[in-house]
């Protein structure tokens, strides 16, 4: 067996190691999926129903689509995850694709980097014939994974693992499961991109923003909201900081700046924007 094929067979191994950690970042990504409003196709342009994934779900109808929906996805329980993953975005794409995108690329590539780690560490002479074969030097371990091409078959096993385990398991269970590891990744999300010099810089100059954002931080630390912000709480907040005195499109200027969680944002915009029809 050639090391290229061993490697093969140790990702997988450690793929079934970690599928307790892939179940886990699944449901944190799952967090404020049942918030986002339900859409349909309807003569080639997106339409939204008037309620969310979540309202659907729980009057027990389908999210998916007949006519967008994956094959592998086909047949799912009524508002369960599986059938919330087959349901469109608001790209017109599935949320399917995020989650491949989000979830199982980079668990992939990570456990694939893990597996190598191994490899290297309990077979140098081996690991350095893999290197001369694949014609890399080590240096950069996602480069060698991406030539040796072992991440698209585990990516099919992973997403086997994860609908597997919460594939039938209804949508709100999985976000109530994934919510306290959803806050963590957003606050650890935080602090790096604080550590690089990413953090929003308000010009001084800027003094109508910036007396806005002091209005907004008064006001979520008066609401005592868990920070970041979870979608369960943007109605919460939106009442937060229209009592303070900011306007709709305040507060969508400042979303950016707000610790808010991806989802939350969204959830903010759809209430400020029906808020106005």
């Amino acid at each position: 067996m050639d090391d290229v094929q061993t490697v093969s067979l140790l990702t997988r191994e450690v793929l079934r190691e970690r599928a307790a950690a892939l179940v886990a970042e699944v449901c944190a990504w799952s967090v404020g999926l049942s918030d986002t409003p339900h859409l349909v196709r309807r003569h080639g342009r997106l339409v939204g129903s008037g309620v969310t994934l979540g309202v659907r779900a729980a009057s027990g109808l389908q999210l998916a689509s007949e006519e967008d929906g994956r094959l592998e996805l086909a047949d799912a329980r009524a508002g369960s995850f599986q059938d919330a993953l087959d349901a469109l975005d608001r790209d017109g794409r599935l949320h399917a694709a995020r989650f491949d995108e989000q979830v199982l690329e980079p668990f992939v590539t990570a456990t694939c980097v893990l597996a190598v780690e191994r490899f290297r560490s309990e077979d140098p002479p081996a690991w350095a014939e893999l290197l001369d074969e694949l014609g890399e030097d080590g240096s950069d371990l996602g480069a060698l994974v991406r030539a040796a091409e072992w991440g698209a078959p585990l990516r099919i096993e992973a997403e086997q693992l994860a609908l597997a385990a919460l594939g039938h398991v209804p949508l709100v269970e999985v976000e109530a499961e994934g919510l306290p590891l959803s806050l963590v990744n957003a606050a650890e999300a935080e602090l790096r991109r604080a550590a690089r010099g990413d953090e929003p810089d308000l010009s001084p100059a800027d003094d109508e923003l910036a007396g806005a954002l002091f209005l907004a931080e008064a006001a979520l630390a008066e609401a005592a909201l868990p920070v970041p912000v979870p979608p369960a709480h943007a109605g919460d907040l939106v009442e937060a900081l229209l009592a303070e005195g900011l306007e709709g499109q305040e507060v969508l200027h400042l979303l950016p700046h707000l610790p808010v969680l991806g989802e939350t944002a969204d959830r903010i915009s759809d209430l400020l924007e029906s808020s106005e029809d």
